[in-house]
Protein backbone atom coordinates (compact mmCIF):
# COMPACT_ATOMS: atom_id res chain seq x y z
CA UNK A 1 0.00 0.00 0.00
CA UNK A 2 1.40 3.53 -1.44
CA UNK A 3 0.03 6.03 1.13
CA UNK A 4 1.14 9.49 0.68
CA UNK A 5 0.43 11.94 3.76
CA UNK A 6 0.51 15.55 3.41
CA UNK A 7 1.29 17.73 6.35
CA UNK A 8 3.97 15.03 7.82
CA UNK A 9 6.24 17.41 8.95
CA UNK A 10 3.92 18.74 11.82
CA UNK A 11 2.95 17.93 15.26
CA UNK A 12 0.04 15.15 14.22
CA UNK A 13 1.94 14.00 11.10
CA UNK A 14 5.26 13.37 12.65
CA UNK A 15 3.89 11.13 14.90
CA UNK A 16 1.34 9.47 12.35
CA UNK A 17 4.65 8.87 10.36
CA UNK A 18 6.05 6.09 12.65
CA UNK A 19 2.23 4.97 13.60
CA UNK A 20 1.90 3.51 9.97
CA UNK A 21 5.49 2.19 9.89
CA UNK A 22 4.59 0.31 12.90
CA UNK A 23 1.35 -0.71 11.71
CA UNK A 24 1.76 -1.49 8.21
CA UNK A 25 4.17 -3.47 7.44
CA UNK A 26 5.59 -3.15 3.65
CA UNK A 27 4.25 0.24 3.26
CA UNK A 28 4.88 2.47 1.37
CA UNK A 29 5.09 6.61 2.66
CA UNK A 30 5.25 10.01 1.01
CA UNK A 31 5.20 13.01 3.19
CA UNK A 32 4.36 16.08 1.03
CA UNK A 33 5.16 19.39 3.39
CA UNK A 34 6.43 22.54 2.95
CA UNK A 35 8.49 22.65 6.02
CA UNK A 36 6.89 25.32 7.83
CA UNK A 37 7.96 23.88 11.29
CA UNK A 38 10.28 21.10 9.82
CA UNK A 39 13.21 22.60 12.51
CA UNK A 40 10.92 22.45 15.60
CA UNK A 41 11.93 19.16 16.66
CA UNK A 42 11.58 18.65 20.67
CA UNK A 43 12.68 14.91 20.74
CA UNK A 44 16.20 14.31 22.59
CA UNK A 45 18.43 13.20 20.17
CA UNK A 46 16.35 15.06 17.38
CA UNK A 47 16.11 12.47 14.44
CA UNK A 48 13.82 13.39 12.33
CA UNK A 49 10.64 11.06 11.72
CA UNK A 50 11.04 11.65 7.88
CA UNK A 51 13.82 9.24 8.17
CA UNK A 52 10.93 6.46 8.39
CA UNK A 53 9.65 7.38 4.76
CA UNK A 54 10.50 6.28 1.61
CA UNK A 55 10.56 9.77 0.10
CA UNK A 56 9.59 13.68 1.11
CA UNK A 57 8.42 15.86 -1.49
CA UNK A 58 8.29 19.49 -0.11
CA UNK A 59 5.41 21.70 -1.90
CA UNK A 60 2.83 24.28 -0.70
CA UNK A 61 -0.13 22.56 -1.21
CA UNK A 62 -1.31 25.59 -2.85
CA UNK A 63 1.50 24.71 -5.54
CA UNK A 64 1.81 20.96 -6.58
CA UNK A 65 4.12 19.72 -9.14
CA UNK A 66 2.98 16.55 -11.97
CA UNK A 67 2.57 13.39 -11.02
CA UNK A 68 3.29 13.39 -7.34
CA UNK A 69 -0.04 10.78 -6.86
CA UNK A 70 1.46 8.38 -9.45
CA UNK A 71 0.73 5.17 -8.20
CA UNK A 72 -0.48 5.93 -4.96
CA UNK A 73 -3.13 4.42 -3.32
CA UNK A 74 -4.53 7.03 -0.73
CA UNK A 75 -3.97 10.32 0.42
CA UNK A 76 -4.45 11.45 4.06
CA UNK A 77 -4.59 15.22 4.35
CA UNK A 78 -3.35 16.80 7.48
CA UNK A 79 -1.47 20.11 6.29
CA UNK A 80 -4.03 22.72 7.02
CA UNK A 81 -3.25 26.41 8.83
CA UNK A 82 -3.91 24.77 12.15
CA UNK A 83 -5.65 26.64 15.07
CA UNK A 84 -7.86 29.52 15.75
CA UNK A 85 -5.44 32.51 16.39
CA UNK A 86 -3.27 31.36 12.91
CA UNK A 87 -6.77 31.10 11.18
CA UNK A 88 -7.89 34.55 12.67
CA UNK A 89 -4.76 36.35 11.72
CA UNK A 90 -4.48 34.64 8.49
CA UNK A 91 -8.02 34.67 7.45
CA UNK A 92 -7.10 34.16 3.78
CA UNK A 93 -4.25 31.86 3.87
CA UNK A 94 -6.68 29.81 5.95
CA UNK A 95 -9.24 29.33 3.39
CA UNK A 96 -6.76 28.86 0.10
CA UNK A 97 -4.78 25.75 2.32
CA UNK A 98 -7.70 24.25 4.43
CA UNK A 99 -10.95 25.00 2.13
CA UNK A 100 -9.74 25.10 -1.65
CA UNK A 101 -6.41 23.31 -1.84
CA UNK A 102 -8.04 20.32 -0.41
CA UNK A 103 -10.31 20.44 -3.01
CA UNK A 104 -7.73 20.96 -5.33
CA UNK A 105 -5.48 18.27 -4.09
CA UNK A 106 -8.63 15.41 -3.62
CA UNK A 107 -9.43 15.99 -7.54
CA UNK A 108 -5.85 15.72 -8.53
CA UNK A 109 -5.88 12.23 -6.35
CA UNK A 110 -9.16 11.32 -7.88
CA UNK A 111 -8.16 12.09 -11.66
CA UNK A 112 -4.99 10.13 -10.91
CA UNK A 113 -6.40 7.44 -9.45
CA UNK A 114 -6.03 7.08 -5.80
CA UNK A 115 -8.56 5.28 -4.34
CA UNK A 116 -9.08 6.78 -0.94
CA UNK A 117 -9.13 9.59 0.15
CA UNK A 118 -8.64 10.64 4.09
CA UNK A 119 -9.53 14.52 5.77
CA UNK A 120 -8.26 15.35 9.08
CA UNK A 121 -11.55 17.47 9.97
CA UNK A 122 -12.27 19.47 13.39
CA UNK A 123 -14.93 19.15 15.96
CA UNK A 124 -14.44 22.62 16.05
CA UNK A 125 -16.98 22.46 13.33
CA UNK A 126 -19.97 22.42 16.08
CA UNK A 127 -18.40 26.00 18.00
CA UNK A 128 -20.98 26.24 20.63
CA UNK A 129 -22.88 23.75 21.74
CA UNK A 130 -24.42 23.84 25.15
CA UNK A 131 -27.02 21.23 25.09
CA UNK A 132 -26.77 17.27 23.89
CA UNK A 133 -23.29 15.75 22.96
CA UNK A 134 -23.15 16.66 19.00
CA UNK A 135 -23.48 13.73 16.68
CA UNK A 136 -22.56 13.68 12.91
CA UNK A 137 -25.65 14.43 12.25
CA UNK A 138 -26.08 17.82 14.54
CA UNK A 139 -25.64 21.09 12.94
CA UNK A 140 -22.55 22.45 12.83
CA UNK A 141 -21.90 25.90 14.05
CA UNK A 142 -18.58 27.32 12.76
CA UNK A 143 -17.40 30.19 15.24
CA UNK A 144 -13.72 31.24 13.37
CA UNK A 145 -12.50 30.96 9.84
CA UNK A 146 -10.37 27.82 11.00
CA UNK A 147 -13.89 26.16 11.71
CA UNK A 148 -15.60 27.68 8.62
CA UNK A 149 -12.64 26.29 6.72
CA UNK A 150 -13.38 22.59 7.53
CA UNK A 151 -16.74 22.73 7.30
CA UNK A 152 -16.57 23.98 3.52
CA UNK A 153 -13.76 21.11 2.61
CA UNK A 154 -15.99 18.82 3.92
CA UNK A 155 -18.82 19.92 1.56
CA UNK A 156 -16.84 19.81 -1.16
CA UNK A 157 -15.39 16.40 -0.23
CA UNK A 158 -18.65 14.91 -0.36
CA UNK A 159 -19.25 16.10 -3.92
CA UNK A 160 -16.55 14.62 -5.00
CA UNK A 161 -16.47 11.18 -3.15
CA UNK A 162 -17.96 8.39 -5.67
CA UNK A 163 -17.26 4.12 -5.93
CA UNK A 164 -14.35 4.22 -7.17
CA UNK A 165 -12.94 7.66 -4.79
CA UNK A 166 -14.08 7.14 -1.01
CA UNK A 167 -13.59 9.99 1.22
CA UNK A 168 -13.31 9.89 4.94
CA UNK A 169 -13.86 12.59 7.01
CA UNK A 170 -12.11 12.95 10.52
CA UNK A 171 -13.68 15.28 12.62
CA UNK A 172 -10.77 15.13 15.90
CA UNK A 173 -10.99 16.22 19.21
CA UNK A 174 -8.41 18.54 20.47
CA UNK A 175 -5.02 17.19 20.03
CA UNK A 176 -2.74 16.87 23.10
CA UNK A 177 0.22 14.57 24.18
CA UNK A 178 4.18 14.25 22.85
CA UNK A 179 5.18 14.29 19.52
CA UNK A 180 8.67 14.40 17.25
CA UNK A 181 7.38 18.18 16.86
CA UNK A 182 5.47 19.66 19.88
CA UNK A 183 2.71 22.27 19.88
CA UNK A 184 1.96 24.19 23.38
CA UNK A 185 -0.59 26.47 21.74
CA UNK A 186 -3.09 22.93 22.76
CA UNK A 187 -5.17 23.51 26.07
CA UNK A 188 -3.57 19.98 27.84
CA UNK A 189 -0.09 20.66 26.66
CA UNK A 190 -0.35 24.17 27.97
CA UNK A 191 -1.31 23.73 31.36
CA UNK A 192 0.90 20.75 31.58
CA UNK A 193 3.74 23.35 30.00
CA UNK A 194 2.68 26.09 32.97
CA UNK A 195 2.51 23.76 35.67
CA UNK A 196 5.84 22.48 34.86
CA UNK A 197 8.08 25.78 34.55
CA UNK A 198 5.75 28.33 36.29
CA UNK A 199 4.35 25.76 39.09
CA UNK A 200 1.23 26.89 38.21
CA UNK A 201 -2.01 27.01 35.89
CA UNK A 202 -3.59 29.86 34.64
CA UNK A 203 -7.11 29.44 33.05
CA UNK A 204 -8.19 32.92 31.40
CA UNK A 205 -11.81 31.87 31.17
CA UNK A 206 -14.21 30.36 33.70
CA UNK A 207 -13.43 27.10 33.18
CA UNK A 208 -16.46 26.05 32.03
CA UNK A 209 -16.45 25.22 28.39
CA UNK A 210 -16.41 21.59 27.15
CA UNK A 211 -13.63 19.95 25.16
CA UNK A 212 -13.27 16.94 23.61
CA UNK A 213 -9.53 15.13 23.83
CA UNK A 214 -7.61 12.80 22.02
CA UNK A 215 -3.91 11.63 22.21
CA UNK A 216 -1.79 12.30 19.30
CA UNK A 217 -1.09 8.44 19.18
CA UNK A 218 -4.64 7.68 18.86
CA UNK A 219 -4.88 10.49 16.16
CA UNK A 220 -2.63 8.26 14.46
CA UNK A 221 -4.08 4.88 14.92
CA UNK A 222 -7.34 6.77 13.40
CA UNK A 223 -6.13 7.84 10.50
CA UNK A 224 -4.01 4.41 9.56
CA UNK A 225 -8.01 3.01 10.27
CA UNK A 226 -9.29 5.57 8.15
CA UNK A 227 -6.87 4.95 5.28
CA UNK A 228 -8.41 1.34 4.65
CA UNK A 229 -11.28 1.74 6.03
CA UNK A 230 -14.19 1.08 3.23
CA UNK A 231 -18.06 1.17 2.98
CA UNK A 232 -19.27 -0.05 -0.54
CA UNK A 233 -22.79 1.41 0.50
CA UNK A 234 -21.57 4.70 1.30
CA UNK A 235 -18.42 6.80 -0.24
CA UNK A 236 -18.57 9.39 1.81
CA UNK A 237 -17.82 8.85 5.37
CA UNK A 238 -17.88 11.26 8.56
CA UNK A 239 -16.66 10.24 11.95
CA UNK A 240 -16.48 12.22 14.85
CA UNK A 241 -13.00 10.46 16.38
CA UNK A 242 -12.34 10.15 19.65
CA UNK A 243 -13.94 8.94 23.06
CA UNK A 244 -16.84 9.61 24.88
CA UNK A 245 -14.80 9.65 28.47
CA UNK A 246 -12.07 12.05 27.34
CA UNK A 247 -14.90 14.89 27.24
CA UNK A 248 -13.86 17.35 29.94
CA UNK A 249 -14.69 21.10 31.27
CA UNK A 250 -11.22 22.99 30.96
CA UNK A 251 -11.15 23.70 34.68
CA UNK A 252 -11.37 19.79 35.41
CA UNK A 253 -8.34 19.29 32.65
CA UNK A 254 -6.21 22.03 34.67
CA UNK A 255 -7.36 19.90 38.20
CA UNK A 256 -6.29 16.88 36.48
CA UNK A 257 -2.85 18.25 35.59
CA UNK A 258 -2.65 19.58 39.33
CA UNK A 259 -3.40 15.84 40.44
CA UNK A 260 -0.73 14.33 38.27
CA UNK A 261 2.27 16.74 38.43
CA UNK A 262 1.43 17.78 42.46
CA UNK A 263 2.72 20.85 43.56
CA UNK A 264 0.69 23.43 41.32
CA UNK A 265 -1.58 26.29 41.52
CA UNK A 266 -4.68 26.32 39.81
CA UNK A 267 -6.17 30.18 39.20
CA UNK A 268 -9.27 30.69 37.52
CA UNK A 269 -10.87 34.13 36.35
CA UNK A 270 -14.29 33.07 37.93
CA UNK A 271 -15.33 36.75 36.65
CA UNK A 272 -14.14 36.04 32.50
CA UNK A 273 -17.20 35.40 30.06
CA UNK A 274 -17.37 31.89 29.17
CA UNK A 275 -15.41 30.78 25.79
CA UNK A 276 -18.22 30.83 23.17
CA UNK A 277 -16.48 27.38 21.96
CA UNK A 278 -17.74 24.84 24.20
CA UNK A 279 -19.31 21.28 22.96
CA UNK A 280 -19.48 17.89 24.54
CA UNK A 281 -19.08 15.50 21.39
CA UNK A 282 -20.42 12.01 21.13
CA UNK A 283 -17.58 9.36 19.76
CA UNK A 284 -19.61 6.69 19.37
CA UNK A 285 -20.58 5.73 15.87
CA UNK A 286 -16.65 5.72 15.36
CA UNK A 287 -15.69 3.21 17.91
CA UNK A 288 -18.93 0.97 16.44
CA UNK A 289 -17.36 1.47 12.74
CA UNK A 290 -13.65 1.20 14.18
CA UNK A 291 -13.82 -1.89 16.34
CA UNK A 292 -14.22 -0.67 19.86
CA UNK A 293 -11.43 2.27 19.37
CA UNK A 294 -10.41 3.07 22.95
CA UNK A 295 -7.55 5.68 23.70
CA UNK A 296 -4.06 3.72 24.13
CA UNK A 297 -3.22 5.89 27.24
CA UNK A 298 -5.35 7.52 30.34
CA UNK A 299 -5.65 10.99 30.43
CA UNK A 300 -3.15 11.34 33.36
CA UNK A 301 -0.51 8.77 31.49
CA UNK A 302 -0.58 11.42 28.73
CA UNK A 303 -0.11 14.56 31.29
CA UNK A 304 3.00 12.38 32.49
CA UNK A 305 4.33 11.76 28.89
CA UNK A 306 4.30 15.18 28.33
CA UNK A 307 5.79 15.86 31.32
CA UNK A 308 8.54 13.35 30.39
CA UNK A 309 9.25 14.82 26.49
CA UNK A 310 10.06 18.63 28.65
CA UNK A 311 11.84 17.63 31.09
CA UNK A 312 14.14 15.73 28.32
CA UNK A 313 14.76 18.66 26.13
CA UNK A 314 15.14 21.17 29.61
CA UNK A 315 12.71 22.83 28.61
CA UNK A 316 12.37 26.03 31.15
CA UNK A 317 11.08 29.02 29.74
CA UNK A 318 8.17 30.64 31.82
CA UNK A 319 7.21 32.57 28.88
CA UNK A 320 6.64 29.42 26.96
CA UNK A 321 3.44 31.17 24.66
CA UNK A 322 6.15 33.49 23.41
CA UNK A 323 8.74 30.50 22.39
CA UNK A 324 8.93 28.76 18.90
CA UNK A 325 6.61 25.98 20.57
CA UNK A 326 3.50 28.10 19.46
CA UNK A 327 2.55 27.88 15.80
CA UNK A 328 1.83 31.32 15.51
CA UNK A 329 4.88 32.71 17.14
CA UNK A 330 7.40 30.72 14.89
CA UNK A 331 5.26 31.64 11.60
CA UNK A 332 5.63 35.62 12.92
CA UNK A 333 8.93 35.00 13.27
CA UNK A 334 9.74 33.39 10.03
CA UNK A 335 7.87 35.80 8.34
CA UNK A 336 9.62 38.76 10.50
CA UNK A 337 13.14 37.36 9.01
CA UNK A 338 11.53 37.80 5.89
CA UNK A 339 11.72 33.90 5.11
CA UNK A 340 7.98 33.83 4.57
CA UNK A 341 5.45 36.80 3.29
CA UNK A 342 2.41 37.70 4.87
CA UNK A 343 0.12 35.09 2.29
CA UNK A 344 2.16 32.32 4.24
CA UNK A 345 4.36 31.45 1.33
CA UNK A 346 8.32 31.32 1.43
CA UNK A 347 9.79 34.29 0.40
Amino acid sequence: MHILVTGNMGYVGSVLVETIRENLTGATITGLDNGYFASCLTRTPAVMPETLLDRQLFYDVRDLGENIFENVDAVIHLSAVSNDPMGNLYKKATDEINHQSSLNIAKEAKNAGVQKFVFASSCSVYGQAESASRTEDSEVNPLTPYARSKVEAEEGLRDLADPDFHVTCLRFATACGPSPRLRLDLVLNDFVTDALVNGNITILSDGSPWRPLIDVRDMGKALVWAAAFQNASQPFSLFNAGCNDWNFQVRDLAFEVQKVLGGTEVSINSEAAPDKRSYKVDFSRFAEAAGGFAPEREISETISALRELLVSFEFEEKDFRGSDLIRLRYLDKLIGKGLLDEGLRWG
